[in-house]
């Protein structure tokens, strides 16, 4: 990964919604509250995905010194509706942050979309596509009435808002080490269940309900099939990310995961790999919420922003999205940011 750089990051989240007034309206069960321990979700009112990208796009474009001229590359990750039908919303994304007539793309990984992006960004810079830069997006918005963000996934509750980070071959404030993908398309049913197709959005039923899906394929493969499976997906990029970088988990300053409820993490991340909660981003992200496919840029601005890592500084970001794929990359601080706190 020599020459490839992070210049500028940048998180949009209009507002916070607390778990305690989520519980009190009804709208979360109070023994779901307890098992995740977020504090708050981001919280859009009223903007859109699509806009909200287009704020943290413009955003991390200044913060990078970066001209629309200069990006090449517009990648946007998404999971969900971005706030019109039939729409590319890459295109209202370059349109209102740069104005200019790079190719402005769509990516839908799921929750592994932040860290695919960066991977195909990665392969258009080092492939000869010129000098310039590769600006990266992500942003969803979770609400009613297709998703309920407490209960259509329990476990980890949903959170509106948008990230962006400028990628370059021209320095920046972070270096990118290494990068592993891997996919395992066996528990893409994890998220479709048994139910046929439709011809339609939201055919089956409305809010979109995962656990039912997740119940049907557990219910015919095995719980333990899942979760082997599963694990060693995961596994299986942290340790080809690490060994490409020639270090060891211990090694990091900092480990980014999904921004997912506490026990979950305790279930997939803390116990089967040894991470200690107090080198990751949990501070943070149990006020945010699962940003679908911008977890990873938003801890990492998170870290940035608030001064929270020094040059030479190792941080190892992990991924997981529904399809089933999982991301893991190791970015290095070169330098502290003159847009920190």
């Amino acid at each position: 990964m020599e020459g490839i750089y992070i210049r500028g990051t940048s998180v949009r989240l209009p507002s916070l919604l607390t778990v305690e007034d989520a519980v009190a309206a009804g709208a979360c069960p109070p023994r779901l509250a307890a098992t995740t321990g977020l504090e708050s979700v981001a919280y859009s009112p009223d903007e859109s995905a699509a806009e909200m990208a287009a704020h943290a796009a413009r955003t991390a474009v200044a913060r990078a010194g970066s001209t629309p001229a200069e990006v090449e590359l517009l990648l946007h990750a998404d999971t969900y509706h971005q706030g019109q039908d039939l729409w590319p919303v890459a295109s209202y994304i370059q349109r209102e942050a740069l104005g200019n007539s790079c190719q402005a793309i769509e990516i839908r990984q799921m929750s592994n979309g932040g860290l695919a992006a960066l991977d195909l960004a990665t392969a258009y810079l080092t492939a000869g596509h010129g000098r310039g830069d590769a600006l990266l997006t992500t942003a969803d918005r979770f609400c009613a009435p297709g998703i309920d963000r407490w209960q259509t996934d329990p476990g980890t509750p949903y959170a509106d808002g948008a990230t962006a980070l400028v990628l370059s071959r021209r320095g920046g404030v972070a270096q990118l080490v290494s990068l592993a993908l891997f996919a395992d398309p066996e528990l893409e049913p994890l998220h479709r269940g048994d139910e046929p197709f439709t011809t339609a959005p939201f055919g089956h039923r409305m809010p979109v309900d995962f656990e039912q899906a997740k119940r049907a394929f557990i219910g015919r493969a095995g719980m333990s099939y899942a979760i082997s499976r599963a694990h060693h997906g995961q596994r299986t990029v942290i340790k080809q990310a690490l060994a490409d970088a020639g270090m060891e988990l211990g090694d990091a300053q900092w480990v980014v995961l999904p921004h997912f409820g506490g026990r979950r993490l305790k279930a997939i991340y803390y116990q089967p790999f040894g991470i200690d909660p107090a080198r990751t981003t949990w501070k943070f992200s149990r006020t945010v919420g699962h940003l679908g496919a911008g977890d990873q840029f938003a801890s990492l601005d998170h870290l940035l922003v608030s001064r929270s890592v020094r040059p030479g500084d190792r941080c190892v970001l992990v991924s997981v999205g529904a399809g089933y794929s999982w991301g893991c990359a190791v970015v290095e601080i070169t330098e502290q940011p003159g847009w920190s706190d």
